[in-house]
């Protein structure tokens, strides 16, 4: 087995599929106040937290956006859907989880949701008893891709970043990862890495089952 101290996994898009709820209400909202949103706009928020997810928003659609309206109606409606309805595990999860803990490996979360949230997603889902800690969105300074709250993880590990092992789905987070001096398979969910980020040379594989399948063939 390729041994890591930590794995730090992302939620939204990897754990959960919960991204596919969320671009459901954001259309939703949208639609209910008039307006068509350009998702290529709405893309470049996956895997950022609250903050940048306003200011991306607001540059991409321009000043007349309301945002204030639409991300009231967003919100309360991917909160009633996660929060109320079961939410599926992306491929792979459980089988993973378990392996890991049979080989003592501890796994961890860093997302951009709020933290209270997340908790109540991860209860939901049946596998928040998995993880020693989660750290959300609204729990440090600077979202991704900033790299603070891959740093703020490796801290609260005690383990110095090249010893982790991040996996995650998006842009954003393949970024935080890597600038945090972490290892970092990508799992893509709804959008698919550019040229750019295939530049990184960090391994890109198909699901979680892959991974687990990586992390057990060995060197």
């Amino acid at each position: 087995m390729k041994y890591f101290k930590a794995i730090v996994f992302d939620m939204d898009g990897l754990l959960l599929d919960t991204e596919t709820i969320a671009l459901r209400a954001f259309v939703e909202a949208c639609q209910e106040q008039g307006l068509n949103p350009d998702l290529k706009v709405y893309h470049r928020c996956i895997g950022t937290n609250y903050a940048r997810t306003r200011e991306i928003l607001q540059e991409g659609y321009g000043p007349s956006f309301p945002y204030d309206v639409i991300s009231r109606i967003w919100n309360q409606k991917f909160t009633y859907r996660v929060e109320n309805l079961p939410i599926p595990h992306k491929e792979g999860v459980v089988n993973l989880l378990e392996f890991l803990h049979r080989h003592e490996t501890q796994p961890v979360i860093v997302t951009s949701t709020r933290h209270s949230t997340a908790i109540k997603m991860l209860e939901n889902a049946g596998i928040l008893p998995y993880f020693g800690f989660v750290i959300g969105g609204d729990q440090i300074k600077n979202g991704k891709p900033n790299p603070e709250i891959y740093r703020t993880a490796c801290q609260r590990l005690g383990n110095k970043p090249e010893d982790c092992l991040a996996l995650e789905d998006s842009e954003n987070g393949v970024r935080s990862a890597l600038a945090a001096g972490l290892t970092v398979i990508q799992i893509p969910d709804l959008v698919q890495p550019t040229e750019e980020v295939r530049a990184f040379g960090h391994l890109i594989l198909k699901s979680l089952t892959d991974v687990q399948k990586w992390l057990a063939d060995g060197v």
